[in-house]
């Protein structure tokens, strides 16, 4: 048997990673438009009681991942942790035969496509769309640079899904020592998925200024605005206490809110021009200025574990920055949406 899905978009966006990538890639063959579903939410948070070593990891207190994801539209995912490889691909397998492509994980040791392959073991996530049984293939997509689509052999991918990623060296400091699992996860998309027009935009904006302003997150949970200033705060009093384990733990946030931010910024980009609106388009630069603090914060965590003490003074900066400039953001929306 061979099936090989159609309708599979290779969408990506310079500051996501494989996690915003694989969705998009599932909810483009359902027929919505990643940005609009993707784009729209922006929040901040963060349980440091569940950080997880996985590229793929979203800090949500939603229900399910898609849904924390995409938390303003009808959509929401479902991981599955079968009991072995052998059930990993027969599950997997069956899904793509009934018309419905999955993202699965994976190490990117295990994987000839990636540039980690045989060197630095990880927590990846690609797309499964096809197989063909007779070949003893599957049809895989990974639009991660340096981008991938088509087939590889079935043992291949089982021993990428299978892999204990393990930590192996100094190199692999973030994504490893979390086994891979066969896990695997599908989408679904409920219906009344609203139209990307005026009222849904000032939902939107409203709905993400009063996630920012007015959460009732109890510690040590940090959420909104506050929590988002706390956070950084903590990691940078953590690193200056030398526990170098900060690093980790802003590394792993950080990576998410930065992609979930630089995607609201073109989103807000595309909503601006669509309602002609120049506030909006001055508000998605602030938005992707906010994303850019992110990014130099995620490096600055990343190169301090040689002297934690010395990396505070910068942490500390860029977080103080990065709170400033979100305040700046946040006022240009209400203005946006105020019409002022």
């Amino acid at each position: 048997m061979r099936v090989a899905l159609r309708d599979i978009v290779h969408w990506r966006h310079d500051l996501t990673g494989c996690l915003h990538i694989a969705m998009a890639v599932l909810l483009g063959h359902r027929g919505l438009d990643p940005l609009e579903v993707l784009g729209a939410g922006w929040g901040f948070y963060c349980d440091p009681r569940d950080l997880r070593r996985e590229e793929y990891f979203f800090p949500t207190p939603h229900e399910s991942l898609l849904s924390g994801l995409a938390p303003y539209h009808p959509v929401s995912s479902r991981w599955h942790s079968p009991v072995d490889a052998e059930a990993g691909w027969r599950e997997a397998r069956a899904a793509v035969a009934a018309g419905r492509p999955v993202a699965v994980a994976a190490d990117n040791y295990e994987l000839p496509f990636r540039p980690a392959y045989q060197d630095v073991h990880t927590n990846h996530l690609i797309v499964v769309f096809g197989f063909d049984d007779e070949a003893g293939e599957a049809l895989v997509t990974d639009p991660v640079p340096p981008r991938f689509t088509g087939p590889i052999p079935v043992g291949v991918l089982t021993a990428a899904r299978d892999s204990g990623n393990p930590v192996a060296g100094d190199r692999d400091l973030f994504f490893t020592g979390n086994p891979i699992g066969n896990r695997w996860l599908e989408i679904e998309v409920g219906p009344g998925v609203p139209d990307f027009d005026r009222e849904f935009v000032e939902h939107v904006l409203t709905g993400n200024r009063d996630g920012f302003t007015k959460t009732d997150a109890a510690p040590p949970v940090h959420a909104g605005l506050d929590g988002e200033a706390r956070f950084l705060s903590s990691i940078a009093d953590t690193l200056a206490a030398g526990d170098e384990s900060a690093a980790d733990d802003g590394f792993v946030v950080a990576g998410p809110t930065l992609a979930a931010t630089a995607l609201h910024a073109e989103w807000l980009r595309r909503a601006g021009r669509l309602l002609d609106n120049t506030r909006l388009l001055e508000a998605a630069r602030a938005v992707d200025r906010v994303a850019h603090h992110w990014t130099a914060f995620r490096i600055a965590v990343a190169t301090a574990r040689t002297d934690p003490p010395r990396a505070e003074a910068s942490v500390r900066a860029r977080g103080r920055a990065l709170v400033a400039d979100h305040e700046r953001a946040l006022d240009l929306i209400d203005r946006a949406v105020a019409g002022r």
